[in-house]
């Protein structure tokens, strides 16, 4: 067996951030339409539906910390545990963004 094989068969590696992008559009096509944004995003990034599917199991998120849930293949529960997941990372965001002011704040409050 040569080597060109061998390395052949190693795919496209994707960051975090490629990864929660394309699982977003999968989320959002599945709001839209209530299915089939496994197969849209399939179609879109050229990629396989399997590498989907495994990112789902998973869980990818933005940041690369806790899980997304996939509510589409979760029912009810697994719908109310993506909402909550979505609450907190945009929570997790707004206190990091506060963190930010409040130091921007101190720092002037000083120069005074």
């Amino acid at each position: 067996m040569s080597t060109s094989k061998v390395n052949a068969s190693k795919g496209r590696r994707y960051s975090q951030k490629e990864k929660a992008e394309i699982l977003a559009f999968v989320n959002k096509v599945n709001e839209e339409k209530g299915r089939g944004g496994q197969m849209a995003a399939t179609k879109k990034y050229k990629l396989s539906p399997l590498t989907i599917a495994s990112w789902i199991r998973s869980g990818v998120s933005e940041e690369g910390e806790t899980p997304i849930v996939a509510a589409h293949n979760a029912g009810p529960i697994g719908k109310k545990l993506a909402e909550l997941q979505s609450l907190h990372v945009q929570i997790a965001k707004a206190e990091k963004e506060l963190a930010r002011m409040k130091t921007q704040f101190t720092a002037l409050k000083s120069k005074l």
